[in-house]
């Protein structure tokens, strides 16, 4: 079957799953998952989705999220929005649609209310506003993630070239496309950030990029001379907020007929006065100061710290907090070059890999875990989680916390060569897993920072699979689930809850053990 094909049939098998095309309000994905906002999640038949062949397992927060893996999301979305477009085409009018369900209206409204009312249970759980603030944050930098990957990879293949003295004609070149991004990085921060807060987003890439302008070199602000690109995305934040704050004033405060003129004029006005006088000086002290923690943190925690930022990261992505590091890691990218963080936060990946290995042994009975496992491992290793996190570790309980386990100390691994002053980096975001072996950087040598990376892998692998094998099944566990099941009766859901682990159809449904 052709690629094309293929990804249209995975969209068209889909979307009758998820209620229709009519059930459908927004869509949208991320680096792995197809995110979905439904007006009814009642329509939804989760196995049935978990069944289709390119679905890694779904995820339910704000939206629905479908796990479909990198590369395969990118290429199924917009298959599935013109399926969606499609089916709203062909739908009948209200009008008619009205009439034929009329004799049945209040079942129907009553329907309609139970859905609405799960949604809205659903939404207040994860709407907290610090949540919501980090989800607006997320929202700002993963559209920048293909393009710092693409060019976290040219760079790294650049850095080979000149070390090698290889086609030296062709390097210059392979810089000027591996740093033309990051240059303007800014720029793109602020078009993003504006669009996210609800401002004009041409005007928020208009103030940030202000701060990457080299005619700023010309201007001091609190006794210094600024240097273009001060205060970087974090500046350009600042500045696209503040932007989108004024723009939003002057549209209800200055009259429809001067609207064209004077918002526009003001908002960059305003918004660039006080990013030029204030936030680019601020911001670079912030910049500076988060940069020089990380060096500390790595140079004088060492393998405690690399430790803990490993054992913690999976509760962290659990929780949606991890989406703070975000800028962080950018900050760090720009600043540097490459994040010293995202290797150690990696490891994360590893320990769950290590611990999805013990469950497939210690589980020789449950075919239904064993098959969720195989298919799953492989994207596993590749960096992609989200399988083996709410498909097996994560609704077994313990797992998930061996799992940690093995992240910690793989963490504590590459920690460890930090401190001893081997640095191992990441010249982008995102990836994580074998998939980060192009983007890896340090400051001894290729080499050497892939034989550390490797390294952390497999110290997260063997801790995760020891820990898990050891210690992640009391015995209640072991008697409740290393029983043979049919795949309809599988105990792990890959929406990270258990379903009922029965053996007949009149068991009672039982929580698992030993949590």
């Amino acid at each position: 079957m052709a690629t094309e094909d293929k990804n249209r049939a995975t969209a068209a098998a889909i979307l009758p799953l998820v209620g229709g095309a009519a059930n459908v309000s927004s869509i949208a994905h991320c680096m792995t998952r197809l995110r979905l906002g439904l007006h009814d999640r009642s329509l939804v038949d989760d196995e049935a989705l978990k069944a289709v062949p390119a679905v890694m397992g779904v995820v339910e927060d704000d939206t629905y999220q479908i796990v479909l893996g990198p590369g395969t999301v990118a290429r199924v979305t917009p298959e599935f929005e013109q399926l969606v477009e499609e089916g709203r085409a062909a739908a009948p009018e209200p009008a008619t649609a009205a009439a034929a369900t009329a004799p049945t209206t209040a079942s129907a409204d009553e329907l309609a209310a139970q859905g609405a009312a799960m949604k809205a249970a659903r939404k207040a759980k994860n709407a907290t506003p610090f949540k919501l603030f980090l989800r607006r944050i997320a929202n700002i930098f993963v559209p920048l993630i293909p393009a710092l990957i693409g060019c976290g990879i040219i760079a790294g293949l650049n850095g080979l070239l000149v070390n090698l003295g290889w086609l030296t004609s062709v390097t210059p070149a392979l810089a000027a496309m591996a740093s033309g991004f990051m240059a303007l990085i800014a720029v793109f921060v602020g078009f993003n950030t504006a669009k996210e807060f609800g401002g004009t987003p041409i005007l928020g890439g208009a103030v940030a990029a202000i701060i990457v302008f080299p005619g700023v070199a010309n201007i001091e602000a609190f006794g210094q001379k600024l240097s273009p690109g001060q205060g970087g995305v974090l500046g350009a934040l600042g500045a696209a907020v503040l932007a989108v704050y004024v723009e939003k004033w002057c549209r209800r405060w200055v009259p429809e007929a001067l609207d064209v003129l004077v918002t526009p004029t003001l908002t960059v006005l305003v918004s660039g006065l006080v990013t030029i006088f204030g936030l680019m000086y601020v911001a670079g002290e912030i910049s500076t100061a988060i940069g020089t923690f990380a060096d500390w943190l790595l140079s004088n925690g060492g393998a405690g710290a690399g430790f803990v930022l490993g054992g913690l990261f999976l509760p962290l992505v659990m929780l949606g907090l991890h989406q703070a590091l975000i800028p962080i890691h950018t900050t760090l990218i720009e600043q540097q070059g490459y994040t010293v963080l995202l290797p150690i936060l990696a490891m994360a990946g590893a320990g769950q890999v290590g611990a999805a290995a013990a469950v497939y042994f210690r589980l020789p009975r449950n075919e239904s875990i064993r098959r969720t496992i195989k298919s799953a491992l492989p994207a596993g290793l590749l960096g992609v989680g989200e399988p083996l996190i709410y498909g097996v570790s994560l609704p077994l309980g313990r797992p998930f916390i061996t799992a940690c386990v093995g992240g910690a100390f793989g963490g504590g691994f590459i920690g460890l060569f930090n401190q001893l002053g081997d640095k191992v980096g990441s010249t982008a975001i995102g990836p994580s897993g074998w998939a980060l072996f192009p983007l890896l950087d340090g400051n001894h040598g290729l080499g050497s920072t892939i034989a550390i990376y490797a390294g952390g892998l497999l110290v997260g692998y063997l801790a995760g699979f020891l820990a898990t094998y050891f210690f992640g099944f009391s015995k209640d566990l072991l008697t409740e689930f290393n029983v043979s099941r049919e795949p309809a009766e599988s105990t792990v859901a890959a929406t990270g809850g258990p379903a009922s682990p029965t053996t007949g159809p009149d068991s009672p449904a039982k929580e698992p053990a030993g949590v």
